[in-house]
């Protein structure tokens, strides 16, 4: 079983609101999670033809039975039961009486901000960060390379399946189900090669006329496929930092998958010693980085302060961390070997923005952590400790 980060999170949250949401992508681990917390909730699933079809039959009669305390999983399903939560919640407002979960962001976040604002605790659940990987007894550390091909997902580590079965057949049950639900996608085929096209460009800034053309497909339809991936938490969009500093500054966001094993898999990268030389090797450690720092923000019921910086020029610092009035700059380079060369652009990017050492840091590909004058040099698997020394 994996410790995850989030657990105390979702504690707090049943003790101050009625209705608790906690959202991510298909198989991230949120029931499992759920069921260990709040054992002693009645549990229903959205998706079983049967148990949707009793509740739409008697919604009122379902939720105000009793005063059961209730995990509804994949809610999404019956947009309507938010409009009867809402009413049962403001008749009877006990706290933490309804958990819901769901993979489906877009049309949960529609249907909260219609019915539930101000009754409901939003949290999101990633895969598992490193640390979390490393809580389950069962698992022993990895290096570097194994760890980035083998993916995130618990599932796989839990039940001691083959990660390439599983992340083909993730891939598969993800195009069929959620996404052809969602969009009226006749040509599959076309989705599969969008899907490989933003695989190539993870790390990178998007591009949306050129994604667009070489799928052939309008950029209407190219946003909102990537709105679909974006919501359903196969890939997030990094916005640029907005201060100038008297430069002209790059405006485009950077498109990166959540998980490093789907892109491999959609790459065709087919072990980690293929990882390891591929040409996207450095953007593929650099997206696990910028998910490893999303998921101790997400796990803290927090939204990231995540950014980028890059001028016109081309100078670039790859993480902004924005604390108050205090910037962290975090610069991120797969090598497993250090090198003062590594360090140009961060201090370049500090002389800009006038940050002092202490706040500048390196995350490389490296197993030792170190200062290097006055700068952190973090090792790829101590990033929860960078994290927790910059809160």
């Amino acid at each position: 079983m994996f410790n995850r980060a989030i657990s105390q999170s979702l504690l707090t949250a049943s003790q101050s609101f009625p209705a608790i949401l906690l959202t991510g992508p298909r198989q991230s681990g949120k029931t499992t999670l759920l069921k260990l917390l709040f054992p002693d909730y009645h549990y229903i699933n959205l998706e079983a033809p049967d148990t949707l079809l009793r509740i739409k039959s008697d919604p009122r009669g379902f939720l105000g039975s009793s005063e059961n305390h209730w995990i509804i999983d994949e809610a999404q399903n019956f947009p309507e039961l938010f409009s009867y939560l809402q009413e049962t919640i403001d008749s009877n407002p006990i706290k933490g009486r309804f958990i819901l979960s769901g993979s489906q962001n877009f049309l949960l976040n529609e249907k909260i901000s219609q019915t539930l604002a101000g009754r409901v605790a939003i949290l999101e659940l990633l895969p598992l960060s490193y640390q979390e990987y490393l809580s389950n007894p069962d698992c022993l550390p990895m290096r570097l390379w194994d760890y980035l091909y083998q993916g995130s997902y618990p599932r796989p580590y839990h039940e001691h399946i083959n990660s390439s079965v599983w992340y083909n057949s993730y891939i598969r049950t993800y195009l069929e189900r959620d996404v052809r639900s969602l969009l009226n996608i006749r040509d599959l085929s076309t989705f599969q090669l969008f899907l490989k096209l933003c695989a190539g460009r993870h790390g990178q800034l998007l591009n949306l006329n050129s994604l667009a053309n070489e799928c052939g497909i309008s950029q209407t339809t190219a946003t909102q496929w990537l709105s679909i991936l974006e919501a359903s938490y196969i890939i997030f969009l990094l916005r640029p930092h907005h201060q100038n500093f008297n430069k002209r500054l790059v405006k485009t966001k950077k498109l990166y998958f959540y998980d490093s094993a789907i892109v491999c898999h959609l790459l065709g990268i087919d072990s980690p010693e293929h990882l390891k030389i591929h040409s996207h090797r450095g953007a593929i450690f650099e997206g696990f980085i910028m998910a490893e720092i999303i998921k101790y923000y997400y796990a803290l019921g927090k939204i990231p302060p995540l950014y980028f910086w890059r001028d016109h020029l081309g100078t670039e610092v790859d993480a902004l961390l924005e604390q108050g009035n205090q910037m962290i700059a975090i610069e991120i380079k797969s090598t497993a070997t250090f090198n003062p060369e590594l360090l140009l652009e961060l201090n370049k990017w500090r002389k800009i923005a006038n940050i002092p050492p202490k706040d500048g840091f390196l995350v490389y590909g490296g197993d030792d952590s170190f200062q290097y004058e006055k700068m952190s040099i973090v090792a790829w698997n101590q990033c929860a400790q960078l994290l927790e020394k910059v809160n």
